[in-house]
């Protein structure tokens, strides 16, 4: 805090007191006390110790200043205005896959996390989804809620396997219906493999509900094996029913024709930028945000100026005192 600058007056004001008694000393080293009077009549110790108190008073006033001191009051509207993102993150087993280090669900979340730090009273709500789709995180402005949640979210979370992209959209059109909204915001993060449902329809049906859809695509073109645990926990590579190794690829093309649908942007994600950030500087922070409440809030006044305006007057006048009067400190020698 501010004021703990006002500890700085004791060490000041010691140095004042050791300026002033040095100075005694040194002139009493010269001059005994019973001629100090004649041969250096204009000098005054009470001038300079009045000195001292105004630059103690300066610093004092400077510091309260600083402070910003605040009395009386006016009740005033307050608007908190927010944009509404609603964020389903794809937890099927397919984005265990680690051609986005370390794994693309793990990237996902890293990136959500991220955002978190750049929203300022925007509700998020995060929706999981493989094979069905769930909201396991409402619109809210609880940050912290929205972290637990995110440390919970797994492969396992959805119990029902496979990835349907339609039923994540379908949960975001279920929880946008109350929501007034100019601008209603679904972010798809996934490796775009969708296995079941028809995802373009349901981003037809967002479209006419004035849903504009997002999508981050995880993962590379050339893809990878999936890497899942066993019960024993061992790492072992995805075999589908065949026996055959499950390499999972990024479908761009599916990803882009959801973004495009809607009038959102597509971007894939990077090892230099997790394309979230990139959706929200480009896109969703200049969307025009909607009135959540309005409250009436005390607004205070700031009173700085009183102790800013004594402590200037106070170093004026310090300034134009002297340690000495205008007399002349030593009588003239006579020849």
């Amino acid at each position: 805090m501010i004021l703990a600058w006002l500890w700085a007056l004791v060490p000041l004001a010691l140095f004042f007191v050791w300026a002033y008694h040095r100075r005694q000393k040194r002139l009493q080293r010269f001059i005994q006390q019973n001629l100090v009077n004649q041969v250096a009549s204009g000098y005054q110790p009470k001038r300079f110790r009045t000195k001292a108190i105004f630059l103690l008073s300066v610093f004092t006033f400077s510091i309260l200043a600083l402070a910003r001191p605040q009395w009386g009051f006016e009740w005033q509207p307050v608007k908190r205005e927010a944009l509404d993102i609603l964020i389903a993150i794809d937890t099927s087993k397919s984005m265990l896959t680690q051609d986005v280090r370390p794994n693309r669900l793990a990237r996902a979340k890293l990136s959500i996390q991220d955002l978190l730090k750049k929203v300022n009273g925007d509700r998020i709500g995060i929706i999981a989804f493989a094979g069905d789709a769930f909201l396991v995180c409402p619109l809210t402005v609880d940050y912290s809620g929205v972290l637990l949640t995110m440390e919970d979210l797994d492969v396992n979370t959805i119990s029902r396997g496979g990835t349907c992209i339609q039923a994540a959209i379908e949960v975001a059109l279920k929880e946008y219906r109350d929501v007034p909204s100019q601008y209603k915001v679904l972010v798809i993060l996934t490796d775009g493999e969708n296995l079941e449902g028809d995802a373009l329809s349901a981003a037809r049906e967002a479209r006419r509900a004035g849903i504009r859809i997002y999508t981050i695509g995880l993962g590379t073109r050339e893809g990878e094996l999936i890497q899942v645990e066993d019960v024993f926990g061992q790492k072992q590579f995805l075999k589908d029913q065949e026996g055959n190794f499950v390499k999972s690829r990024l479908n761009e093309t599916l990803l882009q024709d959801l973004a495009l649908s809607t009038n959102g942007i597509y971007i894939r994600a990077s090892g230099a930028e997790s394309g979230l950030d990139t959706v929200y500087d480009r896109e969703l922070s200049r969307l025009e945000k909607r009135e959540i409440e309005s409250s009436m809030e005390k607004k205070y006044h700031d009173r700085f100026q009183y102790p800013l305006t004594l402590a200037l007057l106070l170093l004026v006048v310090e300034t134009c005192l002297t340690a000495t009067s205008k007399k002349s400190s030593l009588p003239s020698s006579s020849r």
